[in-house]
């Protein structure tokens, strides 16, 4: 807190506050009055920026709470998944930008330290929290820093990810200022699965331990002379009240924590009371806070899991101005039901994402076949290929950023062990404003190093259609179909040869130069290919749709190429690219070749403009080619 006043504020808005420091001076009434002002600034931003909206309202108090009795940033809030942060980065001086939340240029739609003093650390995947939080707590103790706090705010969802269970079992026997605090809602982004989830359940409705505590507590500090004591004693021993109304320990006791809770995490005098007695006990406590996901505005309570992501959407009705049904996840999803009709071996399987990878349309359909894990990627992996071992056909639907969790389960059980798996790989390629943390870039440089794997990247939704029937029917071990987010805008012609499953298109004069590409920016380079048409550049276009292995008759025909431009919405580091030069190489080839790829983390933005950004629409396309075409021929003249 800062030196000024502690003297109580009158008739406070937001924009009349010192954040978070003026947040101490305030009353609980004053609180509940800002609370309501936040919500409506979340409705209206998330309303017309798109964002995270049911986990944000669900947080409100808690993080009010939070920012009163620490005091960031020298304690450190670290938050989990790091959607949940809106409402930690209003009161943490970014109000008068909170209208550019996801923008090109604004601020982020997670926490970024370079973004505010306020934020400790980058967060976009789950799970992560209560690992980092160890590790500051561990520094602030050799630091000597024995009054400031690193606090994890980790929802359920997240808990059914294996890391936070690894930080659990160091953070427990640490002996640091660390405070753990478990949103509990019930809800990651589907509903909360599993043997956890149950377990949450039996203790969440439990709320009456924290109160009859805090009762007592007044009660024996108001008794003379044996009062404080007994009260210290009870603290001390963590309260023998709780063996009464929970019937025993809790599993996190049994790592290590001092458990407080449950607690309702919408009642801010609560929190603060017991994230209050957190601080006293100067060693690893964990709060247990109980939240409604959506809190304060019913279209959003009544269906989190379509309000958990959302683009833009109409504040009086709800009604989301995108229609989820046209994309490549909900086309997906429907003819996965159909190939399942006939196969009854077809298992799916998503990592808490049914809505969001187009899966709901299964679960319906075949409730006896569909596996939600909760944030799990790693046991999705080793999962389905338990069940491909026992002659099931498992579909493995997840987003491309969060398959990177999955590495070493993709080499060790799925690929040593032969495993068929179909792993759907949705959010491929840019993905716009949620920014570096959920880029779909990585995906394809990892999957080529697995041997056995097959790679498909269709261009438009009928590619997609039938890659999936031939990854379930004609393919062994694990093949992996990547698709963007959004829907299906091409217009190039779609004779594609199913034979070779790649696409070859010459120009009418026979021309020294291809221009090659796969997945959804080859409809822009189709589209470049007729601009430099018009400028008197004749290129030949090649589309890869199985995009590893590469097919040998695709690297034949460029072969014979004097100039050849790859263009890739992926890293330049082991991509296709990459691969492909190599096989040019082995079959003689020695003329020129050229690159255009992403190289480094992308900032947020619409896709559209990524792509611009990128090189990847038609125009931008078009001008790279021409200058490294034109660019050849100026050094072969000067040559002669």
């Amino acid at each position: 807190m800062n030196s000024e006043s502690n003297k109580p504020i009158n008739n406070i808005a937001l924009k009349d506050l010192n954040l978070p420091y003026d947040l101490k001076k305030l009353t609980s009434d004053q609180c509940r009055d800002l609370c309501k002002e936040i919500r409506s600034i979340l409705i209206k931003t998330v309303s017309c920026n798109g964002g995270h909206l049911a986990s944000n309202l669900g947080v409100v108090e808690l993080t009010m709470a939070l920012h009163r009795v620490f005091s960031s940033p020298d304690d450190k809030l670290v938050w989990d998944v790091g959607h949940q942060t809106y409402t930690h980065k209003i009161l943490t001086g970014r109000l008068d930008r909170f209208s550019t939340l996801r923008q090109e240029n604004g601020i982020s739609g997670f926490p970024k330290p370079e973004e505010s003093i306020h934020d400790s650390f980058i967060s976009g995947h789950s799970s992560t929290s209560v690992s980092v939080a160890c590790g500051i707590a561990e520094a602030m103790k050799l630091q000597q820093k024995t009054d400031n706090y690193a606090v994890a705010i980790i929802g359920d969802g997240a808990f059914t990810g294996g890391l936070a269970y690894e930080g659990l079992n160091n953070a427990g026997k640490s002996n640091s200022n660390l405070i753990v605090i478990l949103n509990h809602n019930d809800m990651s982004i589907s509903k909360n699965v599993g043997a956890f989830a149950k377990y949450l359940s039996s203790i969440r409705n439990k709320e009456k331990y924290v109160n009859t505590k805090n009762a007592v507590e007044q009660v024996l500090k108001k008794t003379p002379v044996v009062g404080a004591p007994i009260s210290k004693a009870l603290v001390a021993s963590k309260t023998a009240l709780k063996g009464v109304v929970l019937k025993g320990n809790t599993m996190f006791e049994d790592f290590g924590f001092v458990y407080l809770g449950p607690v309702n995490g919408h009642d801010i005098e609560e929190l603060e009371k017991v994230l209050s007695l957190a601080k006293t006990f100067k060693k690893p406590v964990f709060v247990h806070v109980n939240t409604v996901k959506g809190k304060g505005y019913l279209p959003a309570e009544r269906n989190p899991g379509e309000y958990h992501g959302i683009a833009r959407f109409d504040i009086m009705t709800g009604n989301p101005e995108v229609v989820s049904s046209d994309s490549y996840s909900s086309v997906f999803g429907r003819e996965l039901v159909r190939i399942a009709r006939t196969n009854n071996k077809i298992c799916a399987i998503t990592a808490a994402m049914k809505y969001g990878t187009g899966l709901q349309y299964f679960a319906e359909e075949f409730k006896n076949r569909f596996y939600d894990v909760g944030i799990a990627e790693q046991h999705a992996v080793t999962y389905s290929s338990a069940l491909s071992m026992m002659g099931m056909i498992p579909v493995f639907a997840v987003y491309s950023s969060f398959l990177q969790r999955a590495y070493d389960q993709l080499i060790h059980d799925a690929s040593l062990s032969g495993a068929h798996i179909v792993i759907g790989i949705d959010r491929a390629g840019l993905i716009g404003e949620d920014g570096e943390t959920h880029q779909g870039l990585f995906d394809v440089g990892m999957l080529t190093t697995v041997p056995g794997i097959t790679i498909f990247s269709p261009s438009c939704y009928d590619e997609l259609k039938a890659a999936l029937h031939k990854a379930v029917d004609d393919y062994s071990g694990i093949v992996c179909i990547r698709y963007p987010r959004g829907n299906d805008c091409t217009s190039f012609d779609k004779k594609s040869d199913k034979a070779d499953w790649c696409y070859y298109s010459q120009s009418d004069s026979e021309s020294e130069n291809l221009l090659i590409s796969y997945g959804r920016i080859f409809d822009d380079l189709y589209k470049a290919s007729g601009i430099l048409k018009s400028m008197n550049i004749s290129c030949d276009i090649l589309k890869l749709t199985k995009i590893y292995p590469l097919d040998d008759e695709a690297v034949a025909k460029a072969c014979r190429y004097k100039n050849i431009i790859f263009f890739e919405e992926g890293m330049k580091n082991g991509g296709i690219a990459e691969h492909f030069l190599m096989r040019l190489a082995e079959n003689g080839f020695h003329n020129n070749y050229h690159t255009k790829s992403v190289n480094g983390f992308v900032k947020q933005a619409t896709v559209k403009k990524q792509l611009s950004y990128e090189c990847f629409d038609c125009s931008s396309m078009a001008q790279f080619a021409a200058d490294l075409l034109n660019n050849d021929k100026e050094i072969k003249k000067d040559e002669t």
